[in-house]
């Protein structure tokens, strides 16, 4: 059986907040959508989908909590009986028995409702029956709130409780308080529990782990017990009595023979015979702690008497000291030595043990006569070994003798059983193949002499120099005709683009008129930019003798500087003339005034934000009718009127 792990159980709100959640979700998840003028079948559906939503929250969430808490009829004993001690387990089973009945509760309210939604026929009553299913669920949720306010202590208090395994190798700590029980396990495994010189400083079971024989133990420390009837005894008490009643560990009683602990031997063994009935097929240790203060043969005649009496009924009695670590190796050896060989007799005498055994055969042949029968060796294979020792023959070496003398070094031949005719060829140079073809066929065996007669004729080359740059074909022209270039350049770089844009234009067409009227003006102004025909055929000359604006070279020369566009006014005539000839805007036809416009389109924007608004609302949008509702917010109000939904 697996550890049990009680802090994965999900928090349990109260019943406030369960509601607020549910109906939050709600809400949120199903946004009310729907309208007067909807057809009835419509208006059903959305209101009996808000009410199945509720339920199944509802349904989720508690049947987490029923699946989350452990129930007491399938956990372990041990742990039926903690919680028994701890929580009562009358209270336990009747809170989760109420959850179980607010589950059914809710969804049989759920099925009513929607049983009534069919028969409802206008959008108030299909309201109404949806305010009513839900009104309900939430009161039968109210009830039960002391349930769960029960069940989120229960979980805080299962959450603290420690993972203890009830089948695993276990030694389990018992005996009067004060008498050393935390000091030795925190002396034995890594855990750290508080150790105060008073009586009761460990109010619960704690769990440390240790390492013997490459195995896992759990040493369990129980509070303190008193030796007084089962009824009298308290919760503290009743959970070291529950862990002794339900593991199947090593009892390690602990006697404190300084009688500091404020109990004399006498009571301490009154206590051990008591118990005895609990430690019923269990080993048993009676552990005599601090002998730093009184060493066994210190102890009076009586108490040596009754040691020696428990000791003859087979139980050993081993002294320790938490103080001084003495006799503690030998404790923990002897009790873990004996719980292994009780579990291992515990299994062979079960059932499991039979089954085992049954399918295990020892065969042991028993002698049939006194001859003795030595090994046989055949004559053949006694003269063949006798002609190797004649003859001084060793052992064939293997790949495993090479691997063993090579060591690290050593790596497999894998050439070294290849099958040739000639077998020197065995560690010759693999050919590679590339395409189909050998790839050292393709290669010049004097490529290095050719390399270096290649780079000493670059030599004289580049001392002749043929490699000089060659001059700037621009270099020759003056500083005016550089300046006429750009400029070219530049004019037909703005032609280029106005090419594109007329073509990629988004604004109204001229009228045919005005186009040819302006193309006229273009020309004109073309015209006027370069006075003397002669001077623009010199420009072209230079330009062709240059090698400007004929093809595209790759050059080192530098970056050309960005062109600035003007500001382009044939465009806005183009524009002004069309608008001109256009019609008058309406917002602006019959009114002469500034001023009457302004006030015309303030009154237009008016007029035109509800529309606005209704346009931008979605299905999802919540609407309010009423901002303040007057049954809410008239009159005196009594205690709980202001929580309203």
């Amino acid at each position: 059986m697996s550890v049990y792990n009680f802090k994965k159980i999900t928090v349990v709100p109260t019943s406030k907040d369960f509601i607020d959640v549910v109906l939050s979700k709600t809400q949120r998840k199903t946004p009310t959508v729907v309208h007067r003028q909807y057809r009835i079948g419509r208006i059903r559906t959305f209101y009996t989908r808000k009410i199945k939503f509720t339920q199944q929250n509802y349904h989720d969430k508690l049947s987490t909590i029923l699946t989350e808490f452990p129930k007491l009829d399938d956990v372990h004993p041990f742990y039926a009986d903690l919680m028994n001690v701890l929580y009562d387990r009358d209270h336990y089973k009747l809170a989760l028995g109420q959850i179980n009945t607010a589950l059914h509760l809710i969804d049989n309210v759920s099925k009513d409702y929607v049983r009534l939604m069919k028969f409802s026929d206008s959008l108030y009553r299909c309201k109404q029956l949806k305010r009513a299913a839900l009104g309900r669920m939430c009161t039968i949720m109210k009830r039960q709130n002391q349930s769960l306010q029960y069940l989120e202590q229960v979980r805080q208090h299962l959450s603290r409780l420690p993972s203890i395994d009830p089948t695993t190798r276990t030694l389990l700590l018992c005996g009067f308080p004060n008498v050393g029980k935390s000091s030795f396990m925190n002396k034995l495994t890594r855990a750290d529990v508080e150790v105060q010189p008073y009586a009761f400083t460990t109010k619960s079971l704690f769990v440390g782990h240790m390492d013997y024989q490459y195995l896992r133990w759990q040493v369990v420390d129980t509070p303190g017990i008193l030796d007084h009837a089962l009824e009298e005894r308290n919760t503290i008490e009743m959970q070291a009595i529950t862990a002794l009643a339900h593991l199947r560990a090593a009892v390690l009683f602990l006697l404190d023979g300084s009688e500091q602990c404020g109990h004399n031997l006498t009571e301490q063994l009154s206590l051990f015979t008591s118990l005895r009935p609990l430690f019923a097929n269990k080993p048993i240790f009676l552990l005599l702690n601090k002998i730093d203060v009184t060493r066994p043969d210190e102890l009076s005649a009586d108490y040596r008497a009754k040691l020696e009496e428990i000791a003859a009924s087979g139980i050993p009695i081993l002294p320790i000291s938490t103080l001084t670590e003495e006799g503690l190796a030998d404790a923990k050896i002897k009790a873990c030595d004996d719980l292994l060989k009780y579990r291992v007799d515990s299994k062979l005498r079960g059932k499991k043990g039979t089954s085992i055994t049954s399918r295990l055969h020892l065969a042991q042949p028993a002698p049939r006569d006194q001859k003795q029968r030595p090994p046989c060796i055949p004559d053949a294979v006694a003269a063949k070994r006798e002609r190797e020792a004649m003859m001084g023959k060793t052992k064939t070496r293997t790949l495993r003798d090479d691997e063993v003398e090579g060591g690290e070094e050593w790596s497999l031949d894998m050439r070294r059983d290849y099958n040739l005719a000639n077998q020197e060829e065995r560690y010759d140079i693999m050919p590679e193949i590339m395409n189909g073809k050998n790839i050292a066929d393709f290669i010049d065996e004097d490529i290095a002499q050719r390399l270096d007669e290649l780079e000493e004729e670059e030599g004289l080359r580049m001392e002749a120099g043929e490699y000089e740059e060659e001059q700037d074909p621009n270099a020759a022209l003056t500083q005016q005709t550089r300046r006429q270039v750009a400029e070219i350049r530049r004019q037909r770089q703005l032609i280029r683009r106005d090419r594109i844009d007329r073509h990629t234009r988004n604004y109204p067409v001229a009228p045919r008129k005005l186009r040819i009227r302006q193309g006229q003006n273009d020309v004109s102004n073309d015209d006027n930019e370069y006075d003397d025909d002669d001077d623009c055929e010199d420009m072209d000359t230079v330009m062709d003798e240059a090698g400007i604006g004929r093809k595209r070279k790759r050059s080192r020369s530098a970056t050309p500087h960005a062109l600035k566009r003007g500001r382009d006014s044939s465009r806005s005539r183009i524009r002004s003339a069309s608008r001109s000839s256009s019609r008058t805007p309406r917002d602006v036809s019959g009114l002469s005034r500034t001023t009457d416009r302004t006030v015309a389109k303030k009154k237009a924007k008016l007029v035109q934000r509800k529309l606005i608004r209704h346009g931008k609302a979605g299905e999802a949008d919540r609407h309010i009718a009423t901002k303040m509702p007057k049954h809410l917010f008239s009159g005196k109000r009594g205690m709980g009127k202001t929580d309203r939904r």
